[in-house]
């Protein structure tokens, strides 16, 4: 149980690192135009995604070695659900979104952003209860 927990806060603060600092931070740096942070963004998401993609594989297969309680199925599935909603359906369009704007486009309000930030929060909070629940199978 103690890698799943590992894992889960792990993931935990990879999106809170680069969801909620990075990405708002590097845009007030001096000299960082917006074609420069969104060039930059795209190859930072693009990799967190892929992190979130292991991790998510790698609990799933420590949940199932652990022969974890099925109470912990329901936290982690909706996380899966999440992360699927965002690399199947944000990710594709944000990234082209942005490569047409670092291209010298120049495009008019989105939505997706913020749907992507609402989810980026939901995720966070469905790792803080899987955790929370993960550290409470040890104690229980």
């Amino acid at each position: 149980m103690s890698v799943s927990i590992a894992l889960t806060f792990a993931w935990l603060e990879l999106v809170v690192g680069l969801s909620f600092l990075e990405a708002p931070l590097k845009f007030r740096a001096p000299g960082i135009t917006r074609e420069l942070g969104l060039g930059i963004g795209r190859l930072v998401f693009r990799a967190l995604n892929g992190m979130e993609l292991v991790l998510a594989v790698l609990i799933a297969v420590f949940l199932v070695a652990d022969d974890g309680s099925s109470e912990l199925l329901w936290p982690y599935w909706l996380l899966v659900a999440l992360l699927d909603a965002q690399t199947m359906m944000l990710h594709g369009f944000m990234d082209k979104r942005a490569a047409r704007i670092v291209a010298g486009e120049t495009l008019s309000a989105s939505n997706q952003h913020y749907v992507y930030i609402g989810l980026e929060v939901a995720k966070i909070a469905l790792l803080v209860v899987l955790g929370s629940m993960l550290l409470g199978e040890i104690a229980g």
